[in-house]
Formats: C-alpha cells, structure tokens, sequence
C-alpha cells in the first residue's frame, strides 16, 4: 500500500500549486474583499471551501443624531443634516455595498468565471412639501378677499415617494458571453477505489485458470489550469496495482503508473491575453463604475437633504408669516370691537375682523401642518428605521440656520458651467467607462467567428513493476522486478516515455450563430455609445435649464422684496388714514392680506433661490465640493466632525441610542 501514500502525498504538494494568475499585475487600486484566510496550512487550505465573512448590516442610528436633541427637539444646521444623513441614510447603505459586489466580479473574472454583473439603480429622496409637486408656500390672488387654502395632500404618496435614476447605458439584454474563459483556479481530482473480479474463463491458454480472479487497487490525482493565453494544461498521475490467481501472468502481483501532461493552445478563436482577461478588465471598470455610482448616490442625497432642509425653514418662516398675519388680524378685531363699543363704527365691522381672524388663524393651522409633515420627511431621510424610534417620532426639528440671498451675484457662462459639469460629473463618467466595457465584450463576440483551431501535445511517462510469478517461470534481467518505488524511478527517469503532438480543427460550414452575435453585439455598442451621447446632451441642458432657473429665482425674489416692501409701506399708509376716518374696515383688512401674501411670496422666493442654487451644484457635479463633504468619510459612514454647539444648558443629556 506504500504507493497509497505516495499518491497522497503528491496530491498535497499538487494543491499547494497555483499560478500567478496567469502573470498578470495586480494594479487596481483596491485589493478585492474576500482574501484568503491567513493562519495554519489546514487553514489556508480548506479557506477556499468555506463562506467569506460578510458583516451584517447596522440598521441602529448613530450617536450625532441623538448629540442633537435637547427636551425633545432636534436642533439641525444644514451641517448637521447632512453629516446625519451621510451616517444613517439607508440609500447612501445600499449603495456602500455596491463597491463590495463589484469586488466579488473581480474575484470571479481572476478565476475565470462570468460576470454577474451590477445594479446602477440611484435612489433620489422624495420632492417633500416643497417640492415640484408639491402645495405652494402661498397662493397669488388678485382677488378683494384673498383667503387661505387648506392643503389635502398631506397623504399624497406623490410627496413622500422615492424616485429612482438608472445610471445604466447599456440595457438590460446582455451581450454574447464569446470564447469560453480558461479556468485561472486549478482543479484537482482525485479518485481511489477497489474492485474484486471473479469471471470464467472459456480457454486456459492466456490465464492457465478456468475462472480468473483479480483484486484492483486504483489511485489517481489530476489537476486542470488555464494560463491566459488561452492554454489548458492537464496534468494526470494514474496508479493501479492488480493482483490475480492467473498462473500465465508473468507478475503478480504488479503494480502500473503514468504521469502525463497534456497542453492544449488554441491559435485561432480563444488565443490571446488580451482576449481572455476581457472579463478581469471589465471588472476592473465595472468596480469603477461602482464607485462613481455610489459617489452620484452621496450627491443626490446631500442634494436632496439640502433642498428638503430648505423647504423646511421656508415652512417655518412662512409659519412666522402666518403667525404674524393672526397677530394683525386680532389687534383690528380689538381695534374695532373698541371703537364699536364707543359708537364710532357699525357693528358690521367687527363681524369683518372676526372673518378676518378666523381666515388667519386657518392659514397658520395650516402652516402648522406643513411643517411637521415636512418634519416627518426630513425625519425619515436622515435617519435609519424611519420613524421607529419613538423619541425621533415626537421630535420637533427646530433649523438653525436660516436663508440668505447674497446682495450680488458673481454669474458664470453657461460654457464654463457645462465644461466643470463634463469633468465632474459620475453619471457622465460612469457611462463613459461601461461603453468600454462593451467594447470589450465585442472583442469576444468578434473572436469566436473564427474558427476553433488547437495545438494539443501530450508527454507521458509509464512505469510497471512487480513480483514474478513463480508459476510462469523467470525472465533473466528483467527490470520491473520490485515494488511501488520502482514504478516511480521508472516515471522520473522516463524509462518508457511517450510523445503526441496534433492539431485539432473545428470548422463550422456557415457559422450563423457566431454571425448573429457579432453583429448584434455591434450594435448594441452602438446604442450604448449613442445613449452616452444623449446623458451628455442632459447634462448640457440640465446644466442650462438650472443656470436660467437660478437667474429667474433671483429675478424673482428681487421682485418679491421689491413687492413685500411696497405692500408694507400701502398697509402704513391704509391704517394711518383709518385712523383719521378716510378709509374702511374692509380695505385695511384687503391689505393685511396683501402683505401677508407679500411676505408669504418672499419666503417662498427666497427658497426657491436656494433650491436653484442647490440644483444647480447637481447639474454641475460640485456639490460635494460645496458642502465639504469627504467621499472616503461617506464610504465609511463617519462623518469626523463633531455636531454643531446648540442652543440651552450641555449638561443636558441626549435621548438614548436606538
């Protein structure tokens, strides 16, 4: 049995061997996740049959959010906000695994496997209360009795809804898979069985028995790689030894070996590096595009926080409009009740303040509703388990910083803007680098129209020994006389060696398939290179509609100060000739609706300026920059900066991590 323990051996020293990944330089920027496990030789060696770690997923808020809090409100800058929902937002989490699954492509490109592929699926927050389509800040009538509206889309899904972006410009029907990828990975196969056979014999010339008997003992390892040339080599050791009650057999029992490579070229389809690495380079930008994808997640989502945030302080300060409005509103009913009471007015007139108090005390009711509503999404975006937590549920969010419009602007030409979009945005870079990506599958599709042309050549050496059979005499000088060991000096010093060498043509006579993917992955490049063409005319009209917009909300809110300041001055003016008896209750209560909606109309334009402004960083890919937000802080969901100072005693202790 000592040739048993030969076998066993050459199979350990055989698992041992792997190539350098057919010479090829790791030169990626990111070793990929799943490495193999350091520790003792049964470690590493039975690592590859085990599951890699994967970390499991957090779904508990982090500390700043509740750092935050004081007596149950939520005090955010836009600072904060945003280092809060870098932290928590479940958006920016899934996209952070993204890079992770690229890297299990990688893994299987440099062992030879398909690719699976990746979903470029970018999540935008919901448009929230100020939204396109959501309800106005303020309502513009021209009406006598302008009055309030009251809001019935608190439960439109339309407001509160995620809206995905494909960043995808390659489709979703995938492309010809070409030559078959040699298998980087080597295989080792191995088998050991025993047989007993007991037959009759119908003639004693060849065995000297009437029935034979043989007892057969086999063992053999082989192994397969592929190189990245396109070459397949198989390496096979083959061992049997064979014992039998024949009386003819000159030994018995004797042991036989082979050891044999076999090489395998092709020349025509399959052959070449580049050819065959095809799937590890688009691995390589696919991880790439990852990246770039997870980076346009960060983007939209800073985006979207920062235009959610805005909205809620134009919520609140229209809220303060609205509050405002009432205050007014109940010093002329006071006004005229009083003078009602001394007989100067009709009794009329304070039924039309009253009105007047009960149409300002609903527009606040509702101003009310649409801060916490806006509050509820806010909430939800910047933090994980939504609205779980019953101490985030119950939290007024007070903003700490307000809207500010700069006295002048420093405009810049749409050209400047379109070329600083051009370079910074992912989108646009991603979609350059998977129209390469199907370039390089094409170049698979075009090989396999070649014919499947291989040089095969197979060295084998044989060895034989054993023990004479004292029934069928001697043979003088033989050499197989011995044992496993001599099997073996025999293989090593090629005592009976063999030689093939051949070629090996398969040539198909119209090759339609072959045909019809080519041609088909040809033109699938070609869409793919013409929808990265329109995703580029986007971005230069998103870049030119944000930059127009930007220039109308100034213009907008220049004429809305403009208005607010003038209605001011027409109220002045309204209640100083009441005073005197000049004017009607009717008209003074006119203009206080005037400059509520004046003001209401401020707010509202002075928040549209900034979610301009906001878009307009989007369009151009520099909101990162605009926001000093790291992308190697983002990847890891740990914003360095601590929380912003906040307002009251900082002895009082924060809510409890959830």
């Amino acid at each position: 049995m000592r040739f048993l323990i030969y076998s066993a051996l050459l199979l350990i020293f055989a698992s041992g061997f792997a190539p350098a990944q057919s010479g090829e330089k790791r030169t990626d920027d990111r070793t990929p996740q799943i490495r193999p496990s350091k520790g003792t030789l049964l470690s590493r060696f039975v690592s590859p049959y085990r599951p890699p770690e994967v970390s499991p997923v957090s779904l508990q808020n982090s500390q700043r959010i509740f750092d935050l809090m004081r007596a149950g409100q939520l005090y955010l800058s836009l600072d904060d906000a945003i280092a809060v929902a870098l932290e928590n937002n479940l958006d920016i989490e899934l996209e952070r695994l993204l890079p992770k699954i690229s890297d299990t492509d990688l893994l299987r490109a440099r062992g030879g496997g398909l690719l699976r592929g990746l979903s470029l699926l970018v999540n935008e927050l919901p448009p929230g209360i100020g939204g396109p389509n959501g309800p106005l800040l303020t309502n513009l009538t021209s009406g006598s009795t302008p009055g309030p509206t009251v809001n019935t889309n608190f439960s439109d899904l339309a407001l509160i809804s995620q809206q995905q972006n494909d960043l995808s410009v390659i489709g979703t029907i995938p492309m010809a898979t070409g030559p078959a990828i040699p298998q980087y990975d080597p295989a080792i196969s191995a088998q050991v069985n025993g047989q007993h056979l007991t037959v009759p014999e119908y003639s004693t010339v060849l065995t000297g028995t009437n029935w034979l008997a043989q007892n057969a003992l086999n063992a053999n390892v082989g192994m397969n790689v592929g190189l990245s040339a396109g070459t397949q080599i198989s390496i096979n050791f083959d061992n049997s030894r064979y014992s039998t009650n024949a009386t003819r057999y000159t030994y018995n029992p004797f042991v036989n070996s082979s050891l044999g490579f076999t090489i395998t070229q092709p020349l025509l389809q399959g052959f070449g590096p580049s050819l065959n690495k095809r799937y590890i380079r688009i691995a390589r930008n696919s991880r790439k595009v990852a990246d770039l994808v997870f980076r346009q997640q960060v983007i939209d989502t800073v985006s979207g926080v920062a235009r959610l945030y805005t909205d809620l302080v134009s919520l609140n300060e229209d809220l303060k409009v609205k509050q405002e409005s009432l205050r007014l509103a109940e010093r002329l009913y006071e006004d005229n009740r009083s003078q009602v009471e001394q007989g100067t007015q009709a009794p009329i007139e304070v039924t039309r303040a009253n009105a007047s108090v009960a149409a300002s005390r609903q527009a606040l009711i509702v101003a009310e509703g649409l801060v916490r509503q806006q509050e509820l999404i806010v909430k939800t975006a910047i933090t994980r388990g939504g609205l779980a937590n019953p101490q985030l549920l119950t939290a007024h969010i007070i903003p700490l910083d307000t809207l500010s419009v700069p006295d002048q602007e420093t405009p810049a030409s749409v050209e400047n803007l379109v070329g600083e979009a051009l370079r910074n945005r992912p989108d646009l870079a991603g979609a350059g680098l998977q129209v390469d990506n199907s370039e390089i599958s094409l170049q698979g599709s075009l090989n396999a129209l070649k014919p499947r042309l291989d040089l095969v050549g197979t060295v084998q050496n044989s060895g034989m020994a054993g023990d004479l059979n004292p029934l069928a005499g001697t043979i003088p000088g033989s050499v197989n006389l011995g044992g496993y060991g001599t099997v073996l000096g025999q293989l090593f010093r090629r005592d009976f060696p063999s030689y093939e060498v051949g070629l090996q043509l398969t040539l198909p006579l119209r090759n339609r398939v072959a045909q019809a993917d080519a041609v088909r992955d040809e033109l699938q490049v070609r869409q793919a290179q013409v929808r990265r063409q329109q995703l580029e005319d986007q971005v230069r009209l998103e870049v030119a509609d944000a930059e127009e917009s930007l220039r109308q909300a100034r213009a907008a809110y220049d004429a809305a100060v403009e208005a607010r300041r003038l209605q001011e001055q027409s109220v002045s003016v309204e209640q100083q000739t009441f005073a005197v008896g000049l004017s009607t209750n009717l008209t003074v209560i006119q203009y206080q609706n005037y400059l509520a909606q004046a003001r209401s109309t401020e707010v509202a334009s002075k928040g549209a300026y900034i979610k301009a402004k906001i878009a307009l960083q989007r369009a151009t890919g520099t909101t990162m920059d605009s926001h000093h937000v790291a992308i190697d802080e983002a990847y890891r969901g740990s914003i360095t900066h601590p929380p912003g100072p906040l307002p009251g005693p900082a002895s009082q202790t924060a809510p409890g991590r959830r």
